[in-house]
């Protein structure tokens, strides 16, 4: 640390890989239901976006004004304020504003479907940045876990995952909002590792979010104005501050910064699979879903694919190709 400040919270994760891996684990939680809550604020994506990040940065700020080790948000500005702003902009401005935007042209199976590759970007922009190579266990158990990712947000109609007209450009703002979350989290994570998952969640989230909502602002003439939140309806003003808070402010601090903190920056991500698992999981629990034979197929593939990537090693001995 350059500022003399103790170990940011957060830091036990660094030492304790299992604790890094938990909170990933959580923090796939929040992103389960992301898509839906975002339906349910009734606002078109861009709009939605500055709505979500403005309040969930304000969060994350506030909780680290909270602790005097976290306080000093000025000094990993001093050492790496470039590289911060710059990848502010790459993995929040524009990687959230593709999200929320293609939820104005795609489906919502269409959109978790291709924001679920997270993992699959993660490896090549690790392998492009960092010479770490995709081992067979990854490659192995990334297409297997995509295709059960596809199936279980489809319900078994792949053909759902067509796209036509404007349906494709959507599905082609999810495909850019992982690849630039992708670019972001492995550019980011020697700095979190330095300054801890709290200090810098709230620095890229606080300076991506002034950005959007300026973006938005000249772009589609839509200047959000944080005050007059519960001047809008009440089913619109909960659904905005759940994403806020919950889906923003608790899930980014946990996943960001558990992925910055497993030894394994791929496989950790690779939890994010489990994504569709939970929001089936959750649909069966609280609104009494049934699901269809396929389904419980596809969400056995998806969890055999993230267990047997963990446990290539002792399945099938070290290779070669480099880490599993």
């Amino acid at each position: 640390m350059t500022d003399g400040d103790a170990a940011p919270p957060g830091s036990l994760w660094h030492r304790n890989p299992a604790l890094a891996y938990a909170a990933v684990f959580v923090g796939v939680i929040g992103h389960a239901s992301s898509e839906f809550v975002s339906v349910l604020t009734g606002l078109a994506g861009p709009e939605t976006s500055v709505w979500r990040f403005v309040l969930g940065s304000a969060g994350l700020l506030v909780f680290a004004l909270m602790f005097r080790e976290t306080r000093n948000l000025i000094a990993p500005l001093r050492e790496h304020g470039v590289r911060i702003v710059l990848f502010s902009l790459i993995g929040v401005t524009g990687a959230y504003l593709a999200f929320h935007w293609s939820l104005d042209f795609a489906t919502v199976p269409q959109v978790a479907t291709v924001v679920t590759t997270i993992p699959i970007f993660v490896a090549l922009v690790n392998l492009r940045i960092n010479r770490q190579p995709i081992s067979t266990a990854k490659w192995v158990s990334g297409i297997a876990a995509v295709i059960g990712v596809a199936v279980i947000v489809t319900g078994g109609a792949l053909n759902e995952l067509a796209g036509s007209g404007g349906q494709m450009f959507g599905i082609f703002l999810a495909l850019l909002c992982a690849m630039l979350f992708a670019i972001y989290m492995v550019n980011m994570r020697p700095i979190i590792a330095e300054y801890g998952a709290l200090r810098i969640t709230a620095l890229t989230l606080t300076i991506g979010s002034v950005a959007l909502w300026a973006l938005v602002g000249i772009a589609w003439g839509k200047w959000v104005n944080p005050a007059t939140l519960f001047d809008r309806p009440p089913g619109e003003a909960w659904a905005i501050a759940v994403l806020a808070i919950f889906n923003t402010t608790i899930t980014q601090f946990l996943w960001i910064g558990g992925l910055a903190a497993v030894p394994d920056i791929t496989r950790g991500s690779y939890l994010f699979f489990l994504k569709p698992v939970i929001a089936a999981t959750l649909a069966v629990v609280f609104l009494g879903t049934t699901l269809s034979p396929t389904v419980i197929i596809a969400i056995v593939v998806i969890c055999a694919a993230v267990v047997l990537e963990a446990n290539w090693h002792q399945l099938f001995g070290k290779q070669r190709s480099g880490p599993a």
